[in-house]
């Protein structure tokens, strides 16, 4: 794998006291001397906890664990290489040769770390599983890859593929923005199985899975706006011109079993339509243009 001294192990803390000292620990021991823990305003004592085991650490500017990835990244990352992992104790220093390894081998410049394929008993609730399967299930409809496990938060990548993304999200959808930024901009991505433990006793999450489960699902839909015009825009003109087609068939059975008639609902049934028509009509268009526009661009390159 890149050598030690070329990683830089990142991790986006929030009143993690309870893991984050045993985690930096773990990593040190591997060999890892720059471990840096963005901290996002803990009140628990997480920032002397990772200060006395070793860890270099900051203080983000704003909010959030996607602002805390790109803050890092931006101001604080020097290394070439970045290994990214969550601090609540769920993810093992072990497993960082293997997350390393296709950066090594020039096989990937931004790895997933697929915590299925070893989750231990209690790691993760049925909730939280169905919604992982919901999400992963989404996003290669979406995007047509598959990625095994986009909401995973231990990953490596190159400093140069990080730059290329462009990422917005503040909070936990940043793991769903890379995955799509590496789908959209054909950043070579490997996925290799990594073992993942439940959360220590005493530890609490900062997941709320109805809410950030939304949101994600939500940038899905909306990254595929520029990354599969088709889906988007399609989608949206089907739902148009079915509801378009329902008011109508209503409108018409009114008009013939009971002579009533609905001039204003007529006009929406047609109005949505038209709308719906037009919508998968420019979803054609922009898909076939932006596939174009990436043949264009695998010939310049």
């Amino acid at each position: 794998m890149p050598g030690t001294d070329a990683v830089c192990v990142l991790i986006p803390t929030l009143d993690e006291a309870a893991t984050i000292g045993d985690v930096v620990s773990d990593f040190r021991e591997a060999g890892f001397e720059d471990v840096l823990v963005v901290d996002g305003g803990s009140d628990d004592g997480t920032v002397a906890s990772a200060s006395e085991a070793g860890a270099r650490v900051v203080t983000q500017s704003g909010a959030g664990k996607g602002q805390a990835v790109r803050e890092a990244v931006r101001d604080h990352v020097e290394a070439g290489y970045v290994l990214m992992l969550d601090g609540d104790g769920t993810y093992r220093a072990e497993d960082a040769a293997a997350v390393l390894e296709p950066l090594r081998e020039d096989e990937a410049d931004h790895v997933i770390g697929n915590r299925f394929a070893d989750m231990r008993p209690g790691a993760m609730t049925a909730l939280n599983r169905v919604g992982n399967r919901l999400i992963n299930g989404a996003f290669a409809a979406i995007h047509g890859e598959s990625f095994g496990d986009i909401l995973s938060g231990y990953r490596a990548f190159t400093r140069e593929s990080f730059e290329r993304m462009h990422l917005t999200a503040d909070g936990f959808g940043i793991e769903t923005e890379m995955a799509v930024e590496c789908a959209k901009r054909d950043i070579p991505t490997a996925v290799v199985p990594i073992t993942y433990l439940p959360r220590p006793s005493g530890s609490n999450t900062n997941l709320h899975p109805f809410r950030d489960g939304g949101i994600i699902l939500l940038e899905l839909y909306r990254r595929a706006k520029t990354n599969n015009p088709l889906f988007y825009f399609g989608s949206i003109g089907t739902v148009s011109s079915i509801t378009g087609v329902v008011i109508a068939a209503y409108v018409g059975v009114e008009w013939v079993t009971r002579g009533i008639s609905h001039e204003v609902l007529a006009v929406v049934a047609a109005f949505a339509i038209l709308v719906g028509v037009q919508l998968l009509m420019f979803g054609v268009l922009a898909d076939l243009i932006l596939s174009l526009h990436r043949e264009r661009l695998r010939e310049d390159g």
